[in-house]
């Protein structure tokens, strides 16, 4: 019996041992909780009853080189219903229909969905968004909003790109900028009850955006629209499929102009420049095509421009002087291949200037056989060839060259005088920028520098510069044969009284060659003994006349005579 009682009576010490470590246990964490969380559970508490909405930031303009802003934001709505604060729901969807001009039966659909805010319609013009806020509807919110907004439409639409819905970048300098224009968005918070319904004079607590950065870019408008113009020039003339122009500083990188036309309208960047029905799946494609930029992201066979890498390799390498002699018949044999000349009845007897002049395949496909395969792809390393230009710009397109091992003397033939592989315009502009300019390699380049809202520097934007591509001599030298090519030879239709300009013609012809399709070129650049600045003209598939030195060299004469003097680069004596 004694036995039993202290059996109990343990029993019960240790129950209430038991019990009080555990009230001893709560205690601490509750005093844990109110103490040392109190603002932790205390934010959570209040998180609960806050209703966020975002205040969107500005996005950054992009600025040309003259101070000429290229793309803003024009100011819009979002409209959204609160749902548990709607009093009179069917005046709600009345007003919105009708100001939003949306079907009623879709705002119903989205007005009715109990949702803790549901957005009906974003991208409204003010207009319309201060008549709904003059409604004074209860559960009806109207935010500001942005919109990205293009002053010129369609100018430079390649290359500026657009914005989607939310206003992030999709193309062009709109998205490899992105991180420097988006800015960061704020936030409204007000507070709510226990049923969602904001508290009536509890005030909100806001959160202000961060405007982004703006872009200044070396694209010059003037500039871009005088090589729009005379690129629709041609294009109407010729019945091309597509014009495209480049204008560059050979020195530095900073491109003036980039243009592709047609073009397509920055604020409708989804609609079609061409006219027709089509299904949903093709319209994306042909969007796809829209949008894209050839002269980054399409390769072509650059043609006779193309001589002016051989002749600098062989110059550099040292197989050719401007004094040797060379015999053209009209063709030159290559193991079994008759290949000829443009000059079918040939040039007979030249020096390697005149060969250069007249733009003659046999004198080229001889300097590639002086040159032979290892030093020809030694100088497409040097030169930078090989690899892409890194232009800032996305979707740029790499070089398509034969592999050095699949190269015969058939293929080291048709490479000298630029055919049998493809290039990017972009590269082709950029090469011969580095080999004019002095030697050095220099990287396209739109971006500039990034400031902010008040004109205060953020960052100065840097390319990388290779030096000593090839010496300053061989540069020397071309520049001074070059210029012949336009005042004397195949380029004489690009020759303007009074400047010194540069250049080399030429024409190729596109894959399958049975359909008998023709690309039409000209480089050039002035002034030809210090060049400032470059100009590359793509003519596709022009009807009729087709030689670059017939139809493309007057595009850039037309282009230099208007730039030029607005350059600042004065006439000679």
């Amino acid at each position: 019996m004694l036995r039993n009682k202290t059996y109990n009576r343990r029993k019960l010490i240790i129950i209430f041992s038991v019990v009080m470590a555990i009230l001893l246990s709560l205690a601490v964490r509750l005093v844990y909780l109110m103490v040392f969380c109190s603002e932790y559970y205390g934010q959570k508490a209040e998180d609960l009853h806050e209703r966020e909405r975002d205040i969107k930031a500005a996005r950054g303009k992009i600025v040309d080189a003259t101070g000429t802003v290229l793309a803003t934001n024009r100011t819009v709505c979002t409209i959204s219903v609160i749902h548990s604060q709607l009093k009179e729901p069917e005046r709600v969807i009345a007003a919105l229909s009708k100001e939003l001009g949306m079907d009623e039966e879709a705002v119903r659909k989205r007005v009715e969905k109990v949702s803790s805010i549901e957005r009906i319609k974003s991208n409204v013009d003010k207009e319309t968004g201060d008549r709904i806020r003059a409604y004074a509807l209860d559960g009806v919110k109207v935010d500001e909003d942005y919109k990205r907004y293009y002053p010129f439409g369609a100018l430079a639409s390649k290359v500026l790109g657009f914005t989607g819905g939310d206003n992030q970048g999709i193309i062009g300098l709109e998205v490899i900028y992105e991180d420097y224009l988006k800015g960061s968005n704020g936030k409204i918070l007000t507070l709510t009850d226990a049923r969602g319904v904001e508290i009536k004079n509890a005030g909100e607590r806001r959160q202000e955006p961060v405007d982004g950065n703006d872009l200044h870019i070396s694209l010059d408008y003037n500039i871009q629209m005088y090589c729009e113009q005379a690129a629709k020039k041609v294009m109407e003339a010729k019945s091309a499929d597509r014009v495209s122009v480049i204008v560059m500083n050979p020195q530095n990188g900073e491109i003036m102009a980039m243009v592709n036309v047609p073009e397509f309208d920055l604020n409708h960047p989804f609609e079609l420049v061409s006219e027709g029905s089509v299904s949903q799946e093709n319209k994306q494609d042909l969007l796809n095509q829209m949008w894209r930029n050839p002269c980054i992201s399409d390769t072509y066979e650059p043609g006779s421009v193309f001589k002016i890498i051989t002749a600098s390799s062989a110059l550099e390498e040292g197989v050719v002087s401007l004094n040797d002699q060379f015999f053209c018949p009209g063709y030159k044999l290559v193991e079994d291949r008759r290949i000829h000349c443009h000059k079918r009845v040939g040039h007979g007897s030249e020096d390697f200037t005149h060969g250069i002049m007249n733009s003659c395949n046999p004198v080229f496909i001889e300097l590639g056989q002086r040159l032979g395969v290892d030093n020809f792809y030694k100088y497409f390393q040097q030169f930078g060839l090989l690899s892409r230009t890194g232009i800032d710009l996305p979707g740029e397109a790499a070089t398509i060259m034969h592999a050095k091992k699949n190269v015969g003397p058939v293929e080291l033939a048709t490479v000298s005088f630029g055919q049998s592989f493809q290039i990017t315009p972009i590269q082709l502009a950029t090469t011969v920028s580095s080999l004019i300019n002095g030697g050095n390699r220099i990287t396209p380049h739109f971006g500039v520098s990034v400031k902010d809202g008040q004109g205060e520097l953020v960052k100065t934007l840097e390319y990388p510069l290779q030096e000593g591509i090839v010496s300053s001599e061989t540069s020397k030298t071309m520049r001074s044969v070059l210029e012949k090519v336009v005042s004397e030879g195949s380029g004489n239709k690009a020759f303007i009284e009074g400047f010194s300009i540069g250049g080399k013609t030429a024409t190729s012809q596109t894959l399958p060659r049975s359909a008998n399709k023709y690309i039409s070129s000209f480089l050039g650049f002035a002034p030809a003994e210090d060049p400032q600045v470059l100009a590359l003209a793509i003519i596709n598939n022009p009807q009729g006349i087709y030689y670059g030195g017939t139809i493309a060299a007057p595009v850039v004469k037309e282009i230099f005579s208007n730039i030029l003097p607005y350059l600042g680069i004065e006439k000679e004596p």
